[in-house]
């Protein structure tokens, strides 16, 4: 028809589009192919630059063509004054923002540039900050940058306050900008840092997705006001969970000192086990035994051959040394790693002795609260609360206030916990087994506690929906233990740090896996009935307990393998009693 623009079809535009595409693809290849053999011949001239230049400009991820053009730099260095110098790396510098308009988060681009400035006669920090500024004002995530501008100010000199300043610009302009928050928790600490007299940390038992580790704290009084700063964060947009994150760092306690928390001496195993207070390398740390004054050459193993490191290390006394009852003896463990020693006495008549740090188990998942700072927490605790009130189906505030909860009264507030861990699972459903977890790990730590205060040795978390075990360190000495009635899939392997466990109760759970079950001295009792075992090949492991003599596999898959009873007598000749 005339006067009408003929518009193209799809199939037409797709055609012209591949052939220019293919075009492009045959310039560059080309350019390339030149640089390449231009490299080889060790060309480092003002046309490789060119034509490194040409193939940057559209690709400056091209990490190789960045490679070539340092080595034409420093080439070009050595030929020219150091005026031009100056002058051919601002030219350097122009190009390289350049290429960051093409694509800001590019490695080789950031990385040339910091390569530049660290080689330039008179680098001009205050240009590099601006641009800094800049590309932070278009993305304020661009990690890239963040770690070139930390760059930047460690050599420029510029202040902590300054930049404390600029992290307050930034938040107060956009609360849901988590680099800044991040950035904020590594300045805090060197300008306010937390004084020597104040020894008790701010305290929250959760392992915390912080942006700093706990190590480092700030003083109080600049606590009280960054707590103010974030409540404005959240009480503004209480779904971003940026200023949450900040805040649970705020929260966070200090990490446990590294110690010797447990020795046990079996005088019938002839064995000692160590248990320190993180998990580490025996070898490493220089762990040396003294039995009644004289050292012993003893090997260090892992309770589980999976383990290179652990908080629970053993070994196996010279024959004899301590079998006999009628005798006495003081065993010492040195660890010259901390410059300290433990003492462990084993008394006439005794069959094992075990001395533990119990100044430490109030501590154990939780830090002490001075008066000042348990108020601090109680007012957060209420300002938590007045916000679930107004949001509560806040999965951030619930998690918050289960996390002040631990750290201010763990067992007074169970009840509220496990309610709250349930309505987070309702709001949250995509991370409801994280929450099961989590929540698995509270009841746990609890248990200990109330074992440890009663002073017992058994241990009963039956029906509690655990999903997971841990903290299987501090039941080193536990004797029996009741997991029956939970969702446990599987024992793992820290399940053979229970060096004194004897009775095992683990029915009704889901558990298809028994790999922790390994090599444990004085267990004599499993019971296993309804769970998940399918193949004789599972129950293998249990084969390295010297002293099982009794097993249900009741309601298991295996149970139903043919001749399986002649087989697990093969496999497991100490078993008197089986039932399937």
């Amino acid at each position: 028809m005339h006067g009408r623009v003929k518009v193209k079809s799809t199939a037409q535009q797709e055609e012209e589009k591949k052939k220019e595409r293919e075009k492009k693809l045959k310039v560059f290849v080309s350019a390339r192919d030149a640089v390449f053999k231009k490299r080889s011949a060790g060309e480092n001239d003002e046309e490789a630059m060119l034509l490194t230049q040409q193939l940057l400009s559209s690709n400056p991820d091209f990490a190789t063509l960045w490679n070539y053009r340092r080595e034409i730099l420093m080439h070009l260095e050595t030929l020219r004054e150091k005026d031009d110098v100056q002058k051919l790396f601002e030219t350097e510098l122009n190009f390289i923002e350049a290429c960051l308009k093409v694509n800001p988060k590019s490695y080789g681009s950031w990385h040339h540039r910091t390569w530049i400035t660290a080689r330039m006669p008179r680098p001009d920090w205050t240009r590099e900050l601006g641009l800094c500024d800049r590309c932070l004002s278009l993305d304020e995530r661009n990690f890239h940058c963040w770690d070139y501008r930390r760059m930047v100010v460690k050599a420029s000199g510029v202040s902590v306050e300054q930049e404390l300043q600029f992290t307050d610009r930034l938040i107060g302009s956009n609360f849901s900008n988590y680099s800044s928050w991040h950035y904020r928790s590594t300045l805090l600490p060197q300008l306010h840092p937390q004084s020597a007299s104040d020894s008790a940390p701010n305290a929250s038992s959760s392992p915390t997705a912080s942006p700093q580790t706990h190590s480092h704290r700030v003083c109080e009084e600049q606590l009280l006001t960054e707590y103010e700063l974030v409540h404005n964060a959240f009480f503004t947009d209480p779904n971003d969970q940026s200023s949450w994150f900040y805040y649970r760092w705020l929260l966070g306690r200090a990490e446990r000192e590294e110690m010797i928390s447990c020795v046990y001496v079996s005088r019938e195993g002839e064995t000692v086990a160590v248990a320190f207070s993180k998990p580490d390398h025996a070898l490493s740390v220089g762990l040396m035994l003294v039995l009644d004054g004289q050292p012993l050459q003893v090997d260090w193993r892992s309770a589980h051959p999976r383990f290179r490191q652990s908080p629970v290390w053993l070994c196996d006394l010279p024959a004899g040394c301590i079998s006999n009852i009628n005798n006495e003896h003081n065993l010492t463990i040195h660890w010259t790693k901390k410059q300290t020693r433990r003492d462990c006495g084993l008394f006439t008549g005794s069959v094992e002795c075990w001395c533990r740090d119990s100044a430490t188990d109030q501590e154990l998942f939780r830090s002490e609260l001075s008066v000042e700072k348990t108020s601090v927490l109680q007012a957060e605790l209420q300002s938590c609360n007045q916000l679930l009130e107004l949001e509560p189906q806040n999965k951030w505030c619930l998690l918050t206030i289960i996390l002040l909860m631990r750290a201010l009264d763990p067992l007074g507030h169970e009840k509220e916990t496990l309610a709250h861990f349930q309505t987070l699972k309702e709001v949250d459903p995509m991370r409801s087994s994280y929450y099961s977890d989590l929540c698995s790990k509270f009841l746990i730590e609890n248990t200990i506690l109330k074992m440890e205060y009663a002073e017992v040795r058994v241990f009963s978390l039956s029906n509690k929906n655990l999903t997971t075990l841990c903290h299987l360190d501090q039941l080193l000495l536990v004797t029996h233990i009741n997991l029956s009635s939970n969702q446990l899939v599987r024992l793992p392997p820290q399940f053979a740090m229970l060096r004194c466990l004897e009775v095992l109760e683990a029915d009704d759970n889901a558990i298809e896996n028994l790999e922790g079950v390994y090599n444990l001295p004085k267990l004599e009792e499993i019971s296993l009935k309804n769970n998940h075992i399918c193949k004789l090949s599972d129950l293998e492991v249990l084969a390295s307990c010297p002293k099982l003599t009794r097993l249900d596999l009741h309601g298991n898959p295996v149970s139903e393998i043919a001749d399986l009873q002649s087989q697990l007598a093969k496999l497991l000749t100490m078993v008197t009693s089986l039932s399937l």
